[in-house]
């Protein structure tokens, strides 16, 4: 059981690491991104400390790291894809 607090422990501490970073790096305001990357980084920890807790089975977290997984690819491929216009500088 001592192990296991320290496993939580260790998750909690990694989540509120990455909060931190997020909001110490992030430019002023919410836009898409940002947004979207706070919501990533808060499912991720809560749902690494359910399993960790033996609250969620790993089917679900599996399942819950794969949509993380294609929404971030989704994101990236949506800033880059071929529908994207491009940027005409003002002189």
């Amino acid at each position: 059981m001592i192990e296991n607090n320290w496993l939580m422990a260790g998750i909690f501490a990694i989540g509120a690491g990455s909060l931190i970073g997020f909001f110490r790096t992030k430019s002023e305001g919410f836009g898409r991104t940002s947004t979207s990357l706070l919501l990533i980084i808060t499912l991720l920890t809560i749902a690494s400390l359910f399993y960790a807790g033996g609250k969620l089975e790993s089917a679900i977290m599996a399942n819950i790291l794969f949509s993380v997984f294609g929404f971030a690819c989704g994101m990236l491929a949506s800033k880059s894809g071929p529908d994207r216009k491009p940027q005409v500088k003002h002189r």
